[in-house]
Formats: C-alpha cells, sequence, structure tokens
C-alpha cells in the first residue's frame, strides 16, 4: 500500500488507520461522529450482483477492519444487514484486544433503524448472543425473538412516516454512550443521514472496476440531496489500482 496525500511515501492497512483521532472530533457534539464507509466502481456502482464483497479487494477488507476497530458503534441499514449478511462484527480476537487498549468496548454495538420492527433475523448478527443491536424504530411493530442482546429505541417522526434519524443518534450518545458511529449503508440510508447534515466523514473506496448500466445502485439512493454536498479530501491511498480516499463532508 502507498500513501499518496498528504506525504507519498508506503504505508500499511494498520498504520494508515492507526490513530485516526475520531472520538475528539466528537467532544462538542451531543450526537456521535459519523463516519461513513463506502465502495464504488469507477462509473459509480455501489455493487455487484447485489453486493459489495464482489468489489471488494483484500486491503479494502483490511482497511474496512480497521475502521470498525476505532468506533463505538456501527450502523447499516435492514436491507445492507440481509443481503451482506452481518455476521458478529468484530470476529477476531487481536482486533478485539486493539479496541480494548483504545479504552473501547471489545466489540462495537450495532445500529439499525426500522419503522415497524420487520428485522432480518436470519442474518447471523440477530443469532450472536454477544452482539447487542440497537434499532431505532417507529411506534409501530413489536420486536422479534432473537439471541442477540436487542435493544428498541422509539424515535418516530410526527408524521410517522420516517425515523427522527437525529433525535436517534442522540439517544445512542446519551443513553448508550457512543461517540464515533461507523456508517456501513446502505445507498437509501446514507442519502438519509447526508439529508440532514448527519456525516461528517466519507471513507470511499474506488474500485477499478467498470460494470456499465443495469440495476445496481449508486453509493447514494433516495430523493436528490437538496444541494450539493461539498467534500474536502483528507488523504488518498492506494494498492492494486485501488483507491481508497477519506474526505471531510460538508463544512
Amino acid at each position: 500500500m502507498r500513501r499518496l496525500l498528504p506525504d507519498v511515501e508506503p504505508t500499511s492497512a494498520d498504520e494508515a488507520y492507526a490513530d485516526l483521532g475520531l472520538a475528539e472530533r466528537a467532544e462538542d457534539l451531543t450526537r456521535p461522529y459519523v463516519v461513513a464507509n463506502m465502495i464504488a466502481t469507477a462509473d459509480g456502482h455501489a455493487a455487484l450482483d447485489g453486493r459489495t464483497r464482489e468489489l471488494s479487494s483484500a486491503a479494502d477488507r483490511r482497511l474496512f477492519h480497521a475502521l470498525r476497530e476505532q468506533v463505538d458503534a456501527v450502523m447499516a441499514g435492514t436491507a445492507t444487514i440481509a443481503i451482506e449478511p452481518y455476521g458478529p462484527l468484530v470476529r477476531d480476537e487481536d482486533q478485539r484486544q486493539r479496541r480494548i487498549a483504545r479504552g473501547l468496548a471489545p466489540v462495537p454495538l450495532a445500529v439499525t433503524g426500522s419503522r415497524s420492527l420487520e428485522l432480518p433475523v436470519e442474518a447471523p448478527l440477530f443469532d450472536d448472543p454477544q452482539s447487542t443491536i440497537v434499532v431505532l424504530a417507529g411506534q409501530g411493530g413489536e420486536p422479534p425473538e432473537v439471541r442477540a442482546n436487542l435493544i428498541v429505541e422509539r424515535v418516530p417522526r410526527p408524521d410517522a412516516q420516517i425515523l427522527d434519524l437525529l433525535a436517534g443518534l442522540e439517544l445512542l450518545r446519551e443513553r448508550h454512550g457512543v461517540r464515533t458511529l461507523l456508517l456501513e449503508g446502505g445507498p437509501t440510508l446514507l442519502g438519509a443521514m447526508l439529508d440532514i447534515g448527519l456525516v461528517d466523514e466519507l471513507f470511499l473506496t474506488l474500485a477499478p472496476l467498470l460494470i456499465g448500466g443495469g440495476p445496481e445502485p449508486a453509493i447514494i439512493e433516495g430523493p436528490p440531496l437538496p444541494e450539493p454536498v461539498r467534500m474536502r479530501l483528507l488523504s488518498l491511498l492506494t494498492e492494486e489500482d485501488y483507491l481508497f480516499a477519506r474526505y471531510a463532508v460538508g463544512g
């Protein structure tokens, strides 16, 4: 792996993401500091055959796990949890020990959102008794029986059609001590979070692939954003023709 920005020099996934300083950036916030991690082809698609894994590389997966080592919680939409499919968020014992050394819990909190509490309970994550999952939910529905520790936080908007994501993130900070949150998609959830200014950084992997037209989504789906969101490039890495960019989002 090679760093291209801010300095040109050889590096590794462990060195490049050794200390991102995410928790320090959360000090003046009432919600967690949110970083999103996405992958896209060179022509803008966020999946191949419905999954991100077909776009990924060994280096991308190393950086993916390095990000998980540095946050209090990992958030993904229910469709992403089902399609990927999600299991325990940190399985490797060395990674758990590095989290403990950073003052974090051995395993990050899992977070998702569902107005109706219709959850992808067939995903291995929900069958893991060592995982705790917080569901930001609407007023309807009852939580299913699962082996994971399931916590429901009701955060409906007044019209009950969508969730109050800001209120949900503030509850994560207040009740669950979440200072840093890694958003892993999917594209609709990322679009909703960007729409109300809840994404602070974007880690974007650009895969050296072209797949053309078809049904595969972009990294952001849903209604157009109110206005284009400006980003500032913080760092850039490369390995095997992949590019790994870190952006500050918005102001």
